[in-house]
């Protein structure tokens, strides 16, 4: 199954051959900005874990991971990691690293149930990054303190990259909103998440918003989120509004990681407190593991941004239903 939006009159603002070279030079300002805003040091990422580590990312708890056997070791499967959002905090530890400094890493992914659409692709690619931190900076002052500084990279980026390509539009305007899902529910009662968010990015251009994975008073969530890395008191999303596709474009998903009380919390109400046996959750138990913020940054929806694309099948090669290669192609939409 898949949905497509084709934008009437829709023509890219640069060739094929000015795409890939934009793309390029996206990724390597704003991986390197990052990473001197945040101090964050580049670290090499596993593609595939053990499914019994703990590590990989549950994210709603309904998909399956893409998996296989490995010849040499009987018996054995691995699975192909989801996200690093376990991963990088188990690493933090392992590199020794202080707080105020974190690592990095390019995270591929294949998510074999995503609904291909505009924005959605059965392959992930994003920055995850972790920052180690103290104690007494697990607050809702702290996270949006890093969150505006994630996005100031984000207008550099900008910036930088009109610079580069003068026929690019500035799209992102230079303040930032937080709302929190419930004060978002409250001011639109009558439409779905997504009509929310896409509604509040309208209004005001670039947002975040705030405790996403919990229940809202109506007793609904505004969006699933695995129970033990997330705070979901201390999360977010950070969205934009994109004209092209007349919607909200989501870039990033961070959050303060859960402590022992948030954990054991989290996996009682998401009801599968066992998991608290797995070695990732005994370690975060045990107080063996960093406290620790982090996420991950759409490298391809980034990338669609900047250059202001119709689908994310123009900055990234994936595979598509033969229907919407013909409707893209009739539409004027290239895919790689």
């Amino acid at each position: 199954m898949y949905k497509l939006t084709i934008p009437e009159g829709y023509a890219s603002k640069l060739s094929l051959r000015e795409t890939e070279i934009a793309i390029k030079e996206l990724k390597d300002f704003f991986e390197m900005t990052l990473a001197a805003a945040l101090r964050l040091m580049r670290v090499s990422a596993p593609l595939f874990v053990f499914p019994e580590s703990g590590l990989n990312d549950n994210l709603s708890g309904v998909e399956r991971p893409v998996a296989f056997d490995i010849k040499y070791q009987e018996g054995r499967v691995v699975e192909v990691v989801h996200s690093l959002a376990k991963w990088k905090r188990h690493a933090l530890a392992r590199y020794g690293i202080s707080p105020g400094s974190g690592l990095y890493a390019d995270m591929n992914a294949i998510r074999r149930d995503e609904m291909t659409d505009n924005i959605h692709s059965l392959y992930v690619d994003q920055w995850d990054w972790e920052l180690s931190i103290q104690p007494e900076q697990r607050t809702k002052e702290f996270l949006e303190s890093i969150v505006r500084r994630i996005y100031a990279v984000f207008l550099q980026t900008q910036e930088y990259i009109v610079s580069r390509h003068p026929t690019l539009d500035r799209l992102l305007r230079e303040d930032l909103v937080f709302i929190t899902t419930q004060e978002l529910f409250d001011e639109y009662p009558n439409l779905t998440s997504s009509e929310r968010e896409s509604q509040i990015c309208r209004e005001f251009g670039s947002v975040f918003l705030t405790q996403i994975g919990g229940k809202l008073a109506s007793g609904e969530r505004h969006d699933g989120r695995a129970p033990d890395y997330d705070d979901w008191s201390l999360n977010g999303d950070l969205l934009f509004d994109y004209p092209p596709l007349g919607r909200a474009l989501e870039l990033s998903s961070m959050g303060i990681r859960v402590d022992q009380q948030a954990l054991l919390r989290q996996l009682d109400e998401a009801g599968c407190p066992e998991r608290a046996q797995l070695p990732f959750q005994r370690e975060l138990l045990e107080g063996k593991l960093p406290l620790s913020i982090g996420g991950g940054i759409g490298q391809s929806r980034l990338c669609m941004l900047y250059l202001q694309k119709a689908h994310i099948g123009e900055v990234q090669a994936s595979v598509w239903p033969e229907e919407m290669i013909a409707l893209c192609e009739a539409g004027g939409i290239t895919l790689l």
